[in-house]
């Protein structure tokens, strides 16, 4: 069993900062991506940013951003992908959704994707 634990989220004004976080625990062999997807107020869920397993090894992975968040967000992973930050700045009204951490974890039988619990991010005045 594999569990995911956010925190971070919350109100703040439009331009403001937050920092979302996520760490995995479990039976875990390995974290093969990790990342945030968001969904608004009847919208579908979309990724947000990941960071993904990618060539050489030794890169610490490759990062993804919607087009809608680059240069304000940064994704950031340690510990093997085990844990996940998302620094969120000059945050708009449209940032507004539950955020969820989401990761692809290869246990000893087989490959999953898991989720964390979600978290309201509300950017308003």
């Amino acid at each position: 069993q594999v569990q995911l634990l956010q925190s971070g989220g919350g109100l703040v004004q439009p331009g403001g900062s937050l920092t979302l976080s996520c760490a995995a625990s479990g039976n875990i062999f390995s974290v093969n991506a990790v990342g945030w997807y968001r969904q608004g107020p009847g919208k579908q869920r979309q990724l947000v940013a990941n960071v993904t397993n990618c060539a050489p090894i030794t890169s610490g992975g490759c990062t993804y951003y919607a087009d809608s968040v680059k240069a304000r967000f940064t994704i950031s992973s340690r510990n093997a992908k085990n844990t996940v930050s998302l620094q969120m700045n000059n945050l708009k009204p449209e940032d507004t959704a539950v955020y969820y951490c989401h990761a692809l974890v290869a246990t000893m039988t087989g490959e999953y994707d898991f989720w964390g619990q979600g978290t309201q991010v509300t950017v308003s005045s």
